[in-house]
């Protein structure tokens, strides 16, 4: 639980190298995680070769993290491997729809879960690239995916050469619900975002892109509707090749 609790993405690695040993203890950890009817639909591309980090580095559009951390790891929902099992075992699938690609995306980021936890509890340090979505297609191409499998996520894993803060989260009562949906009022959503938006940083974040707020800076910069309208026609475009859509 306190390793939960200090938890900090890393994006400054050594250049020291993870021990096979240890790096198999992580992913063997990670394949504990729970899993939809024990299918485990999922898999995970090891990423150490510094070529094909190379290669991988402009798909998360060249984020600092992804060519210093010696290990990069994909996390893959990943029909195909059971398909062809049913295949080999005259049992016929029917497993290419979006219901099947939701089920093995879940599948597939509690086992990043349980890799990031237990890296972190043995004294490595991971982050998180949400970029993996925005550029399936050339990863897929990169690792060499088949049909009926997807990049969900991606973890840079490595040993910590920096010691960030902890960084803010919206308050407990302001997560969770019991036993209904509660609706937040305006009062509520100033009080649960009160510590972001007073944070120095983020004053400074508004103040250099010339706008009026944090939320401003979310929408108009960072996570605009324009690139969320285009990713998400292309993501859906992926999804059909790969065969999860007719």
């Amino acid at each position: 639980m306190e390793v939960l609790n200090r938890h900090v993405s890393i994006r400054k690695f050594k250049p020291q190298p993870i021990p096979e040993k240890l790096l198999d203890s992580i992913l063997f950890s990670g394949t504990r995680a729970s899993t939809t009817g024990n299918m485990q639909w999922y898999s995970i591309v090891v990423t150490t070769d510094p070529a094909q980090r190379k290669k991988l580095l402009p798909l998360h559009f060249n984020q600092p993290v992804a060519a210093n951390a010696p290990v990069l790891l994909t996390f893959v929902a990943d029909i195909h491997r059971f398909s062809e099992w049913c295949k080999f075992n005259k049992a016929v699938p029917g497993y290419n729809n979006f219901l099947s690609f939701f089920t093995a995306s879940i599948d597939a980021l509690l086992v990043a879960q349980n890799v990031c936890v237990s890296a972190e509890n043995l004294g490595l340090g991971i982050c998180y690239l949400g970029t993996t979505t925005y550029n399936a297609k050339e990863i897929i191409g990169t690792l060499n995916l088949p049909e009926l499998t997807f990049p969900v996520t991606t973890v840079a894993v490595g040993y910590p050469d920096e010691t960030p803060e902890l960084t803010d989260r919206i308050p407990l009562k302001g997560i969770v619900h019991h036993e209904t949906y509660h609706n937040y009022t305006p009062t509520d959503i100033a009080e649960l975002y009160a510590l972001k938006e007073n944070l120095e940083s983020s004053k400074r974040f508004v103040k250099e892109n010339g706008r009026e707020s944090l939320a401003q800076v979310f929408t108009d910069i960072r996570y605009k509707e324009a690139d969320n309208r285009f990713f998400s026609e292309k993501m859906i475009k992926v999804l059909r090749e790969q065969g999860f859509l007719e």
